[in-house]
């Protein structure tokens, strides 16, 4: 099984949508899915002071402007082990720069966790978590002397738009067939 390529998404993407964990809440091990294998290799180790926030993965089935799997940032109280797949409902997003070029990254809650799954827009979550998030990718490549920029959260109607254009994108990408 491939995790990008057969983890079905619901026609739905409202309730939810399958995420694939790649990095674990606190790592500083920046992971990628091998598009060819499945498997995950190690990009990097973070060069700043900083761990990931949130569980951070993908939607399946997915191809972003950045030509990977569009990104998601799934909040609940645990890390979750890598490739371990999280029902997860989108809440908002954040789009960033940096040196290859625009990026999204959709906020999304873990369903299956009580101490989130009430959470339906971004709004609602605590304003420090989201000062948390922005601050994450305002700050994880300085020291590699990379910048990136991070516009201010989006909406969740927003989030579902990116995630429909991710979908397609999917879907009429050759690089992603089998």
């Amino acid at each position: 099984m491939h995790p990008l390529h057969d983890i079905v998404v619901p026609p739905s993407i409202e309730e939810f949508v399958p995420v694939v964990i790649e990095i674990p809440k606190g790592s500083k091990l920046k992971y990628e899915i091998d598009k060819t294998t499945g498997l995950l290799m190690l990009d990097r180790v973070l060069y700043s002071s900083v761990h990931y926030p949130a569980n951070y993965g993908f939607l399946p089935q997915s191809h972003a402007d950045d030509g990977d799997p569009l990104d998601f940032l799934v909040l609940m109280q645990e890390p979750v082990v890598p490739l371990t797949i999280v029902r997860a409902r989108a809440i908002g997003g954040l789009k960033m720069r940096d040196d290859k070029g625009d990026d999204d990254k959709i906020v999304a809650v873990a369903v299956d966790d009580p101490a989130y799954s009430h959470y339906h827009d971004a709004g609602q979550l605590p304003p420090h978590v989201m000062i948390e998030l922005h601050r994450f990718f305002s700050d994880y490549k300085v020291l590699e002397g990379k910048e990136s920029v991070v516009d201010k959260l989006y909406d969740r109607e927003r989030a579902l738009k990116v995630m429909r254009e991710a979908l397609d994108g999917y879907r009429t990408k050759a690089a992603w067939k089998k």
